[in-house]
């Protein structure tokens, strides 16, 4: 009896821990479906509230994205002084991260363009150069023939000279065959001193009136007037000029169609040598002391290489020198001077295509510094009352040049 009791007893102590165990399992199970519930809860509460928010991330990003683009607005380009320092510096040396890319592919194109226009002009300056040592070359050479011709002329008897003399005298009447001994005098007065001051010869054409003529004396510096042959519209044009110690003859041709108003008896391309050598000897009956002429228009006439041969053979024979007054780029006559054995003298700058004081100054000035480059130049102007004026009022640009006449141009 004794050993059945203690049985009973541990018995009930096993159920007991059972129903404990079971009581737990079941008090987990409650509270995870217990937070389940308390999170699903929250999860359909907050359901709009997660759909509002790419809206916000996108306005977000967009107010960032403005930031941003005000701050590249802010980024500058440097300044640069130099562009060679420009060359040998790396871009991080002075660019920051945000830069405008556009903006340095337009630096380095204007850089490029830049360089490009400083080479031409090195290259121009160059061939300037050139082109001048064989004009004063071959002027040296013409000068040393002239003068044996001097001392030949120095041995001949009274007879021979009182000849010449004759001749010279004649020389002033129209002929087909004019004494050149008086021109190769007045050329050969002036001796270029490259030391001296650069030359400027300042061309004032199209004078035909006694007016005109007396403004540009006024100006109290050398100036080289051209005037029109005579026409019923400006019949004293040869006249008035026969007073002044030097002069010269513009001489019409043949423009582009756009240019309206020929005057009387322009040379036309298509002219014969006859009708030209007619012309030039009409010019030399009424300018009989001019010794230089210049076209007035001519594009197209000195463009014409068999006009241009007539011409020279023409102005050859009544011992006249031309101007180019280079109308066109494209003049063929240098050409036929080197032919004729003529010197070949060409205008640099037009000063008064635009009828305006400053740039009409601009002009000028610009003709001073190719004076001051390769030692003389030439500047060719018109007599517009705005012209005359610039040409008056800038007596102090000139303090570092010479204005002189065509014919003491240093290479003649």
């Amino acid at each position: 009896m004794n050993q059945k009791k203690p049985r009973k007893k541990s018995q009930k102590k096993t159920n007991n821990f059972s129903n404990k165990k079971l009581l737990n399992i079941f008090l987990v199970i409650f509270l995870i479906a217990f937070l389940a519930s308390i999170a699903s809860y929250f999860t359909i509460k907050n359901k709009d509230t997660i759909k509002n928010i790419p809206e916000e991330i996108n306005a977000k990003t967009q107010e960032i994205d403005k930031k941003n683009q005000e701050e590249k607005k802010e980024v500058l380009l440097p300044k640069i002084n130099d562009i060679k320092d420009f060359k040998e510096q790396k871009p991080e040396d002075f660019f920051e991260e945000k830069f405008d890319i556009s903006e340095e592919h337009k630096f380095e194109e204007y850089t490029k363009e830049l360089e490009k226009v400083i080479e031409d002009k090195i290259e121009s300056e160059e061939s300037i150069n050139k082109e001048n040592e064989i004009i004063q070359k071959k002027v040296q050479e013409i000068k040393d023939e002239k003068l044996k011709d001097k001392e030949k002329l120095e041995d001949k008897n009274i007879k021979d000279s009182n000849s010449i003399k004759k001749e010279s005298k004649d020389s002033t009447k129209t002929s087909d065959k004019i004494d050149d001994k008086s021109i190769i005098t007045k050329k050969d007065t002036f001796t270029y001193d490259k030391k001296s001051k650069p030359k400027i010869a300042i061309v004032i054409d199209d004078v035909t009136t006694q007016a005109q003529k007396d403004k540009i004396l006024a100006l109290g510096y050398k100036t080289n007037m051209s005037f029109l042959p005579p026409t019923n519209v400006h019949p004293d044009s040869a006249k008035i000029a026969q007073n002044l110690s030097f002069y010269m003859i513009h001489f019409p041709m043949q423009a582009s169609s756009a240019f309206k108003g020929p005057e009387i008896n322009t040379l036309n391309v298509n002219d014969s040598y006859e009708t030209i050598e007619k012309r030039v000897k009409q010019l030399r009956a009424w300018y009989p002391n001019a010794i230089y002429t210049n076209n007035h228009t001519g594009s197209v006439f000195t463009e014409n290489d068999e006009a241009v041969d007539k011409l020279f053979r023409a102005l050859k024979k009544y011992n006249f020198i031309f101007v180019d007054s280079r109308t066109s780029a494209k003049s063929v006559v240098k050409k036929y001077a080197k032919k004729y054995n003529m010197p070949y003298i060409v205008r640099n700058t037009f000063i008064d295509n635009d009828r305006n004081f400053s740039a009409i100054q601009n002009q000028l000035k610009k003709a001073i510094e190719i004076a001051k480059k390769q030692g003389y130049a030439i500047a060719i102007g018109h007599p517009h009352n705005i012209t005359l004026e610039v040409l008056k009022e800038s007596k102090s640009l000139l303090k570092d040049v010479e204005p002189i006449f065509i014919y003491q141009l240093p290479y003649l």
